[in-house]
């Protein structure tokens, strides 16, 4: 008999209407992997996206895109559960019985909160942008993963998830699996093309390639990165961040390790460089932006995977609803 495969989740925003080579070469890179070693449940946080102002006809249109995003690179409905968050109500209801044990003092400690409160003002700040770590740890526990992939800025988040809980089990009876991280591996660092400094961000739109960038827009948005005021291609962080970036940008689009690459340009005139880098990237975009544009051209069939995907995903979901309000106490719905 073989052993069970571990459980591995992870979700994404539907902020955008593309994902970014930074989500794409870090996070889901990874998760296309995982899928060859792992049991993998995969989720478009659509619910997560309502914490900031959005457009209503926009967000529908941007969660059918990141599903079928995430079908074009790779991800395989036949061998992981990708589904809708919102298209659960399970996540709803774990998030308030996880609301109900943690401490304000905790909730208020979370430094993203933090950040984007000081950013908007703590009177434009709302509640569930306080309580995004909390549902945030209802999406996690409701799978009992043992593994969830993140980056350096969600660390904080899974601790919290992992002592929630811990603290529902010692008070309630052992109901939900403690996750460990897994770190994400790949070109998690991809930075803003026009401030090397910085994270690659959706909302740094001249700074970012998308993957449902034209060939033309790659092209013209790597020529124009910022690089320094050398000639001459070499790989050194710390003095030519922005070479640095684009010598990660080649290595991750043609598969190689960063250390081969810097060496096959090394020495290389910037505009030369460029042009293999962009002509990389075009490469290994496009065939990904023309099966999401396919997807998208028969919205039927998408659905139907994306109801497929809930259903799945609610077998496990809703099992955990039920364990968890019985060891609460609540009454059992009459059958």
């Amino acid at each position: 008999m073989s052993a069970r495969k571990e459980r591995v989740l992870s979700g994404i925003q539907p902020t955008m209407d593309s994902f970014h080579i930074g989500n794409w070469f870090g996070a889901l890179t990874q998760w296309v992997s995982l899928q060859q070693t792992h049991d993998c449940f995969y989720c478009v946080v659509d619910l997560h996206a309502l914490t900031v102002n959005h457009d209503p006809t926009k967000i529908k249109a941007r969660t059918l895109a990141s599903f079928a995003q995430l079908l074009a690179i790779g991800i395989d409905t036949s061998k992981s559960t990708v589904f809708v968050q919102s298209h659960l109500a399970e996540h709803s209801q774990l998030a308030w019985v996880l609301s109900c044990i943690t401490g304000y003092g905790e909730a208020s400690r979370m430094t993203q909160f933090k950040d984007k409160s000081q950013k908007e003002g703590a009177d434009r700040s709302t509640v569930g942008l306080f309580t995004y770590p909390i549902l945030q740890a209802a999406d996690i526990l409701l799978y009992q993963p043992t593994k969830v992939p993140v980056g350096d800025d969600q660390r904080q988040h899974l601790e919290l998830t992992r002592d929630l809980a811990q603290r529902f089990n010692s008070t309630y009876g052992e109901t939900f699996t403690i996750p460990d991280t897994m770190t994400v591996v790949g070109n998690s660092r991809v930075l803003d093309l026009q401030d090397p400094t910085s994270k690659m961000s959706k909302s740094s739109p001249v700074g970012a390639v998308f993957l449902m960038d034209t060939n033309e827009q790659i092209v013209k948005k790597i020529k124009s990165a910022v690089t320094d005021s050398d000639r001459a291609v070499s790989f050194d962080p710390a003095t030519k961040p922005g070479i640095a970036n684009l010598i990660g940008l080649l290595a991750a689009a043609t598969d190689t390790q960063i250390e081969a690459t810097a060496d096959q340009v090394t020495g290389k005139g910037y505009g030369e460089f460029k042009q293999q880098v962009a002509d990389a990237l075009v490469a290994r975009i496009e065939p990904v932006r023309n099966a999401t544009e396919s997807l998208l051209k028969d919205p039927a069939h998408l659905q139907e995977q994306i109801k497929t995907g809930a259903e799945k995903a609610r077998e496990v979901a809703s099992q955990t609803v039920a364990t968890a309000y019985s060891r609460l106490g609540l009454l059992t719905e009459p059958s």
